[in-house]
Order: C-alpha cells, then structure tokens, then sequence
C-alpha cells in the first residue's frame, strides 16, 4: 500500500471516529435530562411534598388536639354530672336543719296533741262524775221511813267496794230506828267541785243541805254537810266508792 493511501484511510477513521463520538455525545446529550429542569422539578415536589406533610401534621394535631378538647369537657361534663349526683345525695345545711325542725315540730305536735287529749277525756271525766256524785249525794241524805227499802237500794245500787260493804251493814242497824221515828230527810246540794279527776277515778268535794224531820221534831231541821266523795269508773258507770265527812 501506497503512503497516499494510508493516509486516506486515516483520515476515514479519523472521520469515523469523529462521527461516530458525535453521535454518541448528542444521543448521550438527548437521553440526558435537561439540568434546569432537573432542578426546579425535585424542588417544586419536595415543597409541596414538604407543605402537604405540613397541613396533614396540623390536620393530625388539629383533631387529635379537638379530640382532647371533647376528651376533656366530656371527662369535665362527667365530673360535673356526678358531682352534682354526689351533691344530690349529700344533705345540704339548710336541708337537715329544716328537715331537723320539721321532725320536732312533728313530735311536739304529737305531745300537744297527746296532753291535750289526756286533758279533755280528764275534764270530761271529772264532769261526769261530778254529776254522778251529786245525784249520789242526792240519794244519800233522801231516806223516807215510808219507802225506806227503795232508797237503800239505791243507795246501794250507786256504791261500790269498802263503802257499799260499810253501808250495806249499816243500813240493816238504821232501819228499825228510821221506822220508829218515821224519819225523813230530803238533801239537795249546794255547791260541788271537782278536786281532782283522771280517767277512772275522781275526787268530789260537796257541800249538801239536808231538812230532817220525825216524830219528835216535826219542824224541819237543816243538816249542813260538807262531803268529800271518791267516784270511780266501774263497767262505764261512775261508782261512789268512798265517803268522808271532814
């Protein structure tokens, strides 16, 4: 081979070799990104990535921060229902004192209510037999020697006990001296008051006239007597069961 024909051939080869690095350097320079682009594009994403993570971050805070907001007024609505409940049940000051008073009220009612009872069956007690004992003393100094037998037994039939024993006795020694004098004697009550009375027993004090006449004195006599008599309640019926003369 001829010198002009190897430098042909060199400069094929240099030609080739020039081509052939262009062509690799524009298609390395086609596939290659542009730089600015390259750039600008990861950090527009890495901003936005950047911001979208901040709002979920204050999303996120936000609610749980909302949650622990309803967390601590249902807690505090909670606390509040069941101290109110609490409260509820515990007696306030004022409520015991009232309810204090209104419990001593009640019982002083029931005690006034009781005593004011015991003092009106008393008083009726001791008006009944009040009129039982006058009506008593009444048949007590009325003896008339000519029905003598009826006035003992209602003598008897208005005692009771030691004296209704005592006067039964007595009555069998005075009837033959009544009947001889042909007494009579006619008593009426001038004045009478209860001493002292309870449901079933009562003290009588009486003052009783009585006018006597027989056959030796046939002018009227006025007996002056002052009675002390205990009645008592026997079936209902108020009794004479003592009589003094003091």
């Amino acid at each position: 081979m001829n010198k002009s024909s190897v430098m042909a051939l060199d400069k094929v080869d240099d030609s080739v070799s020039s081509d052939g690095a262009s062509a690799v350097s524009d298609q390395v320079s086609a596939t290659k990104p542009d730089e600015s682009h390259d750039d600008s594009a990861p950090s527009t994403v890495g901003a936005e990535a950047s911001d979208a993570g901040a709002d979920a971050t204050e999303n996120a805070d936000a609610v749980a921060a909302e949650d622990g907001v309803v967390a601590v007024a249902d807690a505090a609505e909670g606390t509040g229902k069941s101290g109110r409940s609490w409260r509820r049940l515990q007696p306030r000051p004022l409520t015991g004192i009232l309810m204090l008073l209104v419990v001593v009220s009640v019982i002083l009612a029931a005690v006034f209510g009781w005593k004011l009872e015991t003092r009106n069956d008393r008083q009726a007690a001791g008006t009944a037999a009040l009129a039982a004992a006058q009506d008593y003393a009444v048949a007590l100094t009325s003896i008339d020697s000519s029905h003598i037998d009826s006035d003992f037994a209602t003598v008897l039939n208005g005692a009771t006990g030691e004296f209704k024993s005592m006067y039964s006795k007595s009555a069998d020694q005075l009837k033959p001296m009544l009947l001889q004098a042909k007494s009579v004697s006619k008593g009426h009550v001038v004045a009478a008051s209860v001493q002292s009375a309870a449901e079933d027993h009562a003290v009588i004090m009486l003052f009783v006239d009585a006018e006597i006449t027989n056959m030796t004195n046939p002018t009227p006599r006025i007996d002056r007597n002052r009675i002390l008599m205990t009645m008592d309640r026997v079936d209902g019926r108020w009794l004479t069961s003592k009589v003094e003369l003091p």
